[in-house]
Protein backbone atom coordinates (compact mmCIF):
# COMPACT_ATOMS: atom_id res chain seq x y z
CA UNK A 1 0.00 0.00 0.00
CA UNK A 2 1.88 3.05 -1.23
CA UNK A 3 1.34 6.49 0.23
CA UNK A 4 1.13 7.92 -3.28
CA UNK A 5 -2.12 6.05 -3.81
CA UNK A 6 -3.74 7.88 -0.96
CA UNK A 7 -2.62 11.48 -1.49
CA UNK A 8 -5.19 14.04 -0.41
CA UNK A 9 -5.93 16.92 -2.70
CA UNK A 10 -7.63 19.85 -1.02
CA UNK A 11 -9.79 21.73 -3.47
CA UNK A 12 -12.50 24.35 -3.43
CA UNK A 13 -15.76 23.76 -5.14
CA UNK A 14 -18.03 20.79 -5.68
CA UNK A 15 -16.91 17.48 -4.20
CA UNK A 16 -14.14 18.98 -2.07
CA UNK A 17 -13.78 18.49 1.68
CA UNK A 18 -13.02 21.19 4.22
CA UNK A 19 -9.88 20.95 6.30
CA UNK A 20 -11.89 20.46 9.49
CA UNK A 21 -13.77 17.51 8.00
CA UNK A 22 -10.49 15.94 6.87
CA UNK A 23 -9.09 16.35 10.39
CA UNK A 24 -12.21 14.75 11.90
CA UNK A 25 -12.03 11.85 9.43
CA UNK A 26 -8.33 11.37 10.22
CA UNK A 27 -8.99 11.23 13.96
CA UNK A 28 -11.87 8.80 13.54
CA UNK A 29 -9.80 6.51 11.33
CA UNK A 30 -6.81 6.51 13.67
CA UNK A 31 -9.12 5.76 16.60
CA UNK A 32 -10.33 2.66 14.75
CA UNK A 33 -6.74 1.59 14.11
CA UNK A 34 -5.67 2.01 17.74
CA UNK A 35 -8.84 0.34 19.01
CA UNK A 36 -8.28 -2.81 16.92
CA UNK A 37 -4.58 -2.84 17.73
CA UNK A 38 -5.39 -2.62 21.45
CA UNK A 39 -7.94 -5.40 21.19
CA UNK A 40 -5.34 -7.57 19.49
CA UNK A 41 -2.76 -6.87 22.19
CA UNK A 42 -5.22 -7.60 25.01
CA UNK A 43 -6.26 -10.89 23.37
CA UNK A 44 -2.62 -11.88 22.90
CA UNK A 45 -1.71 -11.05 26.51
CA UNK A 46 -4.71 -12.85 28.02
CA UNK A 47 -4.16 -16.02 26.00
CA UNK A 48 -0.40 -16.01 26.62
CA UNK A 49 -0.96 -15.79 30.39
CA UNK A 50 -3.69 -18.45 30.35
CA UNK A 51 -1.68 -20.92 28.25
CA UNK A 52 1.42 -20.38 30.40
CA UNK A 53 -0.55 -21.41 33.48
CA UNK A 54 -2.13 -24.51 31.93
CA UNK A 55 -0.29 -27.83 32.26
CA UNK A 56 -2.55 -29.37 29.63
CA UNK A 57 -1.59 -26.66 27.13
CA UNK A 58 2.09 -27.14 27.96
CA UNK A 59 1.77 -30.82 27.12
CA UNK A 60 -0.05 -30.05 23.89
CA UNK A 61 2.42 -27.42 22.76
CA UNK A 62 5.75 -28.81 23.85
CA UNK A 63 5.33 -32.58 23.64
CA UNK A 64 5.86 -32.26 19.89
CA UNK A 65 8.13 -29.59 18.41
CA UNK A 66 6.07 -29.61 15.22
CA UNK A 67 3.15 -28.00 17.06
CA UNK A 68 5.01 -24.71 17.52
CA UNK A 69 6.21 -24.73 13.91
CA UNK A 70 2.66 -25.30 12.69
CA UNK A 71 1.44 -22.37 14.78
CA UNK A 72 4.22 -20.11 13.49
CA UNK A 73 3.50 -21.04 9.89
CA UNK A 74 -0.22 -20.43 10.49
CA UNK A 75 0.57 -16.97 11.86
CA UNK A 76 2.77 -16.18 8.88
CA UNK A 77 0.03 -17.35 6.53
CA UNK A 78 -2.52 -15.12 8.26
CA UNK A 79 -0.30 -12.05 7.94
CA UNK A 80 0.14 -12.68 4.22
CA UNK A 81 -3.58 -13.40 3.83
CA UNK A 82 -4.64 -10.17 5.53
CA UNK A 83 -2.03 -8.05 3.77
CA UNK A 84 -2.26 -9.59 0.32
CA UNK A 85 -5.94 -10.44 -0.03
CA UNK A 86 -7.56 -7.62 1.93
CA UNK A 87 -9.40 -6.31 -1.15
CA UNK A 88 -10.94 -9.71 -1.82
CA UNK A 89 -12.40 -10.18 1.65
CA UNK A 90 -15.06 -8.42 3.67
CA UNK A 91 -14.31 -6.13 6.57
CA UNK A 92 -15.81 -8.73 8.94
CA UNK A 93 -13.50 -11.44 7.58
CA UNK A 94 -10.46 -9.18 7.92
CA UNK A 95 -11.35 -8.42 11.54
CA UNK A 96 -11.85 -12.11 12.30
CA UNK A 97 -8.51 -13.07 10.74
CA UNK A 98 -6.74 -10.32 12.67
CA UNK A 99 -8.18 -11.54 15.97
CA UNK A 100 -7.31 -15.13 15.05
CA UNK A 101 -3.73 -14.04 14.39
CA UNK A 102 -3.58 -12.23 17.74
CA UNK A 103 -4.92 -15.35 19.48
CA UNK A 104 -2.38 -17.68 17.84
CA UNK A 105 0.38 -15.22 18.66
CA UNK A 106 -0.73 -15.28 22.29
CA UNK A 107 -0.39 -19.06 22.34
CA UNK A 108 3.12 -19.01 20.90
CA UNK A 109 4.21 -16.11 23.13
CA UNK A 110 3.12 -18.00 26.25
CA UNK A 111 6.65 -19.39 26.40
CA UNK A 112 8.00 -16.04 27.65
CA UNK A 113 6.18 -16.64 30.95
CA UNK A 114 8.17 -19.84 31.32
CA UNK A 115 11.48 -18.08 30.64
CA UNK A 116 11.17 -14.67 32.27
CA UNK A 117 9.94 -13.50 35.66
CA UNK A 118 6.47 -11.97 35.62
CA UNK A 119 7.52 -8.57 37.14
CA UNK A 120 10.15 -8.10 34.43
CA UNK A 121 7.63 -8.99 31.71
CA UNK A 122 5.22 -6.43 33.13
CA UNK A 123 7.87 -3.70 33.44
CA UNK A 124 9.11 -4.36 29.90
CA UNK A 125 5.54 -4.12 28.64
CA UNK A 126 5.15 -0.67 30.21
CA UNK A 127 8.50 0.47 28.80
CA UNK A 128 7.38 -0.76 25.38
CA UNK A 129 4.01 0.97 25.73
CA UNK A 130 5.72 4.24 26.69
CA UNK A 131 8.20 4.03 23.82
CA UNK A 132 5.46 3.10 21.37
CA UNK A 133 3.24 5.95 22.57
CA UNK A 134 5.97 8.57 22.27
CA UNK A 135 7.07 7.46 18.80
CA UNK A 136 3.49 7.14 17.56
CA UNK A 137 2.71 10.67 18.75
CA UNK A 138 5.89 11.86 17.05
CA UNK A 139 4.90 10.17 13.80
CA UNK A 140 1.45 11.71 14.01
CA UNK A 141 2.39 15.33 14.79
CA UNK A 142 5.76 15.80 13.09
CA UNK A 143 5.88 17.94 9.96
CA UNK A 144 8.99 16.06 8.79
CA UNK A 145 8.42 13.63 5.93
CA UNK A 146 9.44 10.20 7.25
CA UNK A 147 8.94 8.40 3.95
CA UNK A 148 12.71 8.31 3.43
CA UNK A 149 12.96 6.08 6.52
CA UNK A 150 10.99 3.33 4.81
CA UNK A 151 13.70 1.77 2.64
CA UNK A 152 16.32 2.03 5.40
CA UNK A 153 14.05 0.42 7.99
CA UNK A 154 12.99 -2.35 5.59
CA UNK A 155 16.62 -3.18 4.77
CA UNK A 156 17.42 -3.23 8.47
CA UNK A 157 14.43 -5.48 9.14
CA UNK A 158 15.51 -7.94 6.46
CA UNK A 159 19.02 -7.84 7.91
CA UNK A 160 17.97 -8.77 11.44
CA UNK A 161 15.69 -11.54 10.13
CA UNK A 162 18.59 -13.08 8.20
CA UNK A 163 20.95 -12.62 11.14
CA UNK A 164 18.41 -14.24 13.48
CA UNK A 165 18.15 -17.27 11.19
CA UNK A 166 21.93 -17.59 11.07
CA UNK A 167 22.15 -17.25 14.84
CA UNK A 168 19.78 -20.19 15.28
CA UNK A 169 22.62 -22.37 14.03
CA UNK A 170 25.48 -20.39 15.59
CA UNK A 171 23.87 -19.84 18.98
CA UNK A 172 25.95 -16.76 19.80
CA UNK A 173 24.67 -14.81 22.80
CA UNK A 174 26.66 -11.74 21.72
CA UNK A 175 25.14 -11.86 18.26
CA UNK A 176 21.72 -12.22 19.87
CA UNK A 177 22.27 -9.03 21.88
CA UNK A 178 23.45 -7.12 18.81
CA UNK A 179 20.39 -8.28 16.86
CA UNK A 180 18.14 -7.17 19.72
CA UNK A 181 19.83 -3.76 19.97
CA UNK A 182 19.46 -3.13 16.26
CA UNK A 183 15.91 -4.49 16.41
CA UNK A 184 14.93 -1.98 19.10
CA UNK A 185 16.12 0.88 16.88
CA UNK A 186 14.38 -0.50 13.79
CA UNK A 187 11.01 -1.13 15.42
CA UNK A 188 11.11 2.18 17.29
CA UNK A 189 11.59 3.88 13.93
CA UNK A 190 8.87 1.77 12.32
CA UNK A 191 6.33 2.93 14.89
CA UNK A 192 6.81 6.56 13.85
CA UNK A 193 7.04 5.70 10.14
CA UNK A 194 3.92 3.52 10.11
CA UNK A 195 1.94 6.05 12.16
CA UNK A 196 2.71 8.85 9.71
CA UNK A 197 1.86 6.59 6.76
CA UNK A 198 -1.48 5.72 8.36
CA UNK A 199 -2.19 9.39 9.04
CA UNK A 200 -1.71 10.13 5.35
CA UNK A 201 -4.08 7.30 4.45
CA UNK A 202 -6.52 8.41 7.16
CA UNK A 203 -6.97 11.82 5.58
CA UNK A 204 -8.61 10.13 2.61
CA UNK A 205 -10.92 7.97 4.76
CA UNK A 206 -13.98 10.11 4.06
CA UNK A 207 -13.62 9.31 0.36
CA UNK A 208 -13.89 5.59 1.13
CA UNK A 209 -16.97 3.57 1.92
CA UNK A 210 -17.46 2.26 5.42
CA UNK A 211 -16.52 -1.26 4.32
CA UNK A 212 -13.21 -0.09 2.84
CA UNK A 213 -12.41 2.05 5.88
CA UNK A 214 -12.87 -1.01 8.10
CA UNK A 215 -10.48 -3.09 6.02
CA UNK A 216 -7.81 -0.42 5.80
CA UNK A 217 -8.08 0.15 9.57
CA UNK A 218 -7.39 -3.55 10.14
CA UNK A 219 -4.29 -3.34 7.95
CA UNK A 220 -3.13 -0.38 10.00
CA UNK A 221 -3.87 -2.16 13.26
CA UNK A 222 -1.89 -5.20 12.12
CA UNK A 223 1.07 -3.03 11.16
CA UNK A 224 1.22 -1.23 14.51
CA UNK A 225 0.48 -4.47 16.40
CA UNK A 226 3.51 -6.13 14.80
CA UNK A 227 5.68 -3.10 15.61
CA UNK A 228 4.59 -3.24 19.26
CA UNK A 229 5.06 -7.00 19.69
CA UNK A 230 8.49 -7.05 18.06
CA UNK A 231 9.68 -4.01 20.02
CA UNK A 232 8.49 -5.71 23.21
CA UNK A 233 10.36 -8.93 22.43
CA UNK A 234 13.56 -7.07 21.56
CA UNK A 235 13.42 -5.04 24.78
CA UNK A 236 12.62 -8.14 26.82
CA UNK A 237 16.00 -9.62 25.92
CA UNK A 238 17.64 -6.62 27.63
CA UNK A 239 15.23 -5.91 30.47
CA UNK A 240 13.82 -9.35 31.26
CA UNK A 241 15.01 -11.33 34.27
CA UNK A 242 15.08 -15.04 33.56
CA UNK A 243 13.52 -17.53 35.98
Amino acid sequence: MENSNWNIHHQRGGGSFSQSRVVDATKAFMQKVYLWMSMGLVLTAVLAYFVAGSDAMHTLLYSNSMTIWILLLAELGLVFAISGAINKMSSTTAKGLFLLYAALNGITLSSIFLVYELPSIASTFFVTAGTFGLMSVYGYVTKKDLSSWGSILMMGLIGIILASVVNIFIGSSMMGLIISAVGVLIFTGLVAYDTQKLKMIAGDAMRMGEEQVGKVAILGALSLYLDFINLFLMLLRFLGNRD
